[in-house]
């Protein structure tokens, strides 16, 4: 019986842990070779999630590298041109939370990195892989938002600032690629089991959480040839059926 992702090649930040890492180990399970990336630091967690994957019988290539040097997308994306001459998914989930404070307490060097590694990579990514997303035949884009998006939630200004752009990036870049095999489109996690959810409510239970496993069946979803569904912003609770978010 044949993978429904057999023979796809899929770029995946924020890889080595979280959703990231989940969403790379699930989209493997269905037959992608995987381009696993993230910051250097990281390098071991990578190696643990390469040995994973190719238990898998899947192919992974490992990039660790600082997400604020656009130079470094730009050489990427040729070398993904060198080796598949096409991208099939990238999934667009490396992010930080950034300082939890009212806006007029966040120093100016902590809201550029916001916007250097949750917007600008993101932008950069998209750019340097669009041609190689319009080489594959049925190109996928997925990229991470969240769910308090809208609310202007106080003391969350900086992070939600991020996220509203890069909602946008995803849905301008969709309708952009209508007349084209490329689809895009954005998922909001909700509160998922991750170090990040836990650095933001350090009082929560973790266990009561949905985990990163549980959400990386709907970036399986959105990465199919046949889910044709673009320019979408969909919630995983409401995705799944569960209650709260």
């Amino acid at each position: 019986m044949s993978k429904r992702l057999e023979g796809r090649v899929a770029l995946v930040t924020g890889a080595s842990r979280g959703i990231g890492r989940a969403v790379a180990l699930a989209l493997a399970a269905e037959g992608a070779d995987i381009i696993a990336l993230a910051r250097p630091r990281s390098q071991a967690a990578l190696e643990g999630l390469d040995d994973e994957i190719r238990a898998l019988g899947q192919n992974c290539t490992l990039v660790p590298f600082d997400l604020k040097d656009g130079d470094a997308i730009d050489r990427l994306g040729a070398s993904i041109y060198e080796r598949w001459g096409k991208l099939d998914i990238f999934i667009g989930n490396a992010a930080i939370l950034g300082p939890l404070s009212p806006l007029g307490h966040i120093s100016p060097k902590d809201f550029q990195e916001l916007l250097d590694i949750n917007v600008t990579a993101n932008f950069r990514f998209i750019r340097a892989m669009d041609p190689l997303l319009r080489a594959s035949d049925a190109g996928r884009v997925v990229l991470v938002s969240s769910g308090s998006n809208g609310k202007a939630k106080a003391y969350w200004g900086g992070y939600m600032m991020s996220k509203a752009a890069v909602e946008n990036l995803a849905l301008t870049y969709a309708n952009e690629n209508l007349q084209t095999a490329v689809r895009s489109n954005v998922v909001n996690p909700g509160p998922i089991r991750t170090s990040m959810r836990e650095k933001a409510m350090p009082g929560e239970d973790p266990s009561t959480l949905p985990s990163p496993a549980d959400i990386a069946k709907l970036f399986v979803e959105l990465s199919l040839p046949e889910h044709t569904n673009t320019g979408e912003v969909i919630n995983f609770y409401d995705w799944a059926g569960i209650e709260g978010s």
